[in-house]
């Protein structure tokens, strides 16, 4: 059994950190909403107070938070991670921040003697429910092995990508094809909907085609039946595209699409949508074209009303 920490217990964190109690680890946990700590302390874990109680109770602490300044916040803040931390504390950060970030972040914290992996991941709610995540881990290979371990409590696949932000540098390029993908199924099914193509069908076609997609056969049946339940939001993925175009600035590389996909993203998220799952941004071109992608539902072609031939 080992004494392990856990700070953001929200959607992806609280889950994970489930999994690392039901394995038989110490769990110290701490969440800016206290009630999450308390629940899963009921379970086996231990509530504190601040991330720095936190660090003083375990030999290894990872955090799941929304943004890099969550994440310098929790590590290098008052009463963070880094206030609490003695010398040998392993810190694992699981959250989307910028690569360039979290490479400062390792940085700070090796001056302190403190180690530092970034190790983001994939799956979506149902990944951290299940224990089926994919963590990509960027930093010391030796380090990864020590941790390996507890990261299989909570995940299935687990990639040593290189060294410090390397981790973040592939979950974003990851995030970066589900953004812009996203887009051309939301684009296409308007597009197909309002030119008569009833959506099951266009469905059926895109699953048995080169267009196939794992994202668009598992969204595509939320948005017929208009749920919209939160698996990965509206403005994470928003956030992750922005991040996703300072790197593309700090490595000089183009990337004209995920610009634009980071826009309608945006629009989506000042249409109220931001909370609700990434599929629901297609309600932003639906609006626009007065067609809704819903199940059994089909519009009249363009051309083709009664007594018009095309």
């Amino acid at each position: 059994m080992a004494r392990l920490g856990f700070l953001g217990l929200g959607i992806m964190g609280g889950p994970m950190a489930r999994h690392l109690i039901e394995a038989g680890h110490e769990v110290a946990l701490w969440s800016h909403s206290p009630g999450k700590a308390q629940h899963l302390a009921a379970l086996g874990g231990v509530a504190c107070a601040t991330p720095a109680e936190v660090a003083q109770q375990s030999e290894c602490v990872f955090l799941c938070v929304g943004n890099t300044e969550m994440s310098r916040e929790v590590t290098l803040g008052a009463r963070g991670l880094a206030e609490g931390a003695s010398e040998g504390l392993v810190i694992v950060d699981c959250s989307t921040i910028a690569p360039s970030a979290s490479r400062r972040i390792a940085a700070e914290l090796a001056s302190r003697s403190v180690e530092f992996l970034d190790a983001p991941c994939t799956g979506s709610k149902k990944g951290a429910e299940d224990g089926t995540l994919t963590f990509m881990v960027g930093g010391d290979e030796q380090l990864f092995a020590r941790v390996r371990p507890y990261l299989q409590a909570m995940g299935t696949q687990l990639y040593y990508c290189g060294g410090p932000g390397m981790g973040l540098q592939v979950k974003l390029s990851q995030n970066m094809i589900i953004g812009n993908l996203l887009q051309a199924f939301n684009e296409s099914l308007v597009l197909s909907t309002k030119g008569g193509v009833k959506p099951e069908l266009m469905l059926e076609v895109l699953n048995n085609s080169a267009a196939r997609s794992g994202l668009v056969a598992a969204k595509a049946p939320a948005v017929f039946r208009r749920d919209f339940a939160t698996h990965f939001s509206v403005k994470w993925l928003e956030k992750d595209m922005g991040l996703m175009l300072e790197s593309a600035a700090e490595l000089n590389v183009p990337t004209p699409l995920t610009s634009l996909s980071r826009q309608l993203y945006r629009a989506a998220i000042a249409k109220g949508y931001g909370e609700e799952d990434i599929c629901g941004s297609i309600r932003v071109l639906e609006e626009i074209t007065s067609c809704t992608v819903i199940a059994g539902e089909q519009e009249t072609p363009v051309g083709a009303e009664e007594g018009i031939s095309r």
